[in-house]
């Protein structure tokens, strides 16, 4: 699948964006990064807000928050109408964000995961599709109503 993410980090993630860029580019994906662009101590809050917009707004595209653990990501993010992001630290919780959550943003943590964890997290993401079971949409829609 072929896919367009918006990539933001803080600065404790600002190296494993750049490596899950190169990978999105080299699978044929999307992908565009709204930074932090160094190593240099920024806000995660800015970076989860921009990503978050962005995704609102494009329908169908996906975004992917890199910090330290992920968690901040996550909370920020899903302050942003229309988000369902999804900290997640395993393969199997990457693809039940996207089947059982219909989650369109990945929030994950650079000193949780190696980028090699975190490159098979989204290749499960992206090759799950969001539940059609009864139960699974109308959560969802309860989701999209808050």
């Amino acid at each position: 699948m072929n896919a367009k993410f918006y990539l933001g980090a803080d600065h404790a993630g600002y190296e494993t964006k750049e490596e899950i860029q190169k990978y999105l580019q080299r699978t044929g994906n999307e992908s565009v990064d709204l930074g932090t662009h160094s190593n240099d101590s920024v806000d995660y809050p800015d970076y989860a807000v921009k990503v978050a917009r962005k995704v609102a707004k494009d329908k169908g595209s996906f975004g992917v928050l890199v910090c330290g653990t992920g968690i901040g990501m996550s909370i920020a993010a899903n302050k942003i109408k229309g988000i369902r992001a999804a900290h997640v630290t395993s393969v199997n919780e990457a693809k039940l964000a996207r089947e059982h959550n219909d989650a369109n943003v990945l929030c994950v943590g650079a000193r949780i995961n190696s980028p090699t964890e975190i490159k098979k997290m989204i290749k499960a993401f992206l090759a799950e599709k969001p539940s059609k079971v009864k139960r699974h949409k109308a959560r969802v829609e309860k989701l999209n109503k808050l």
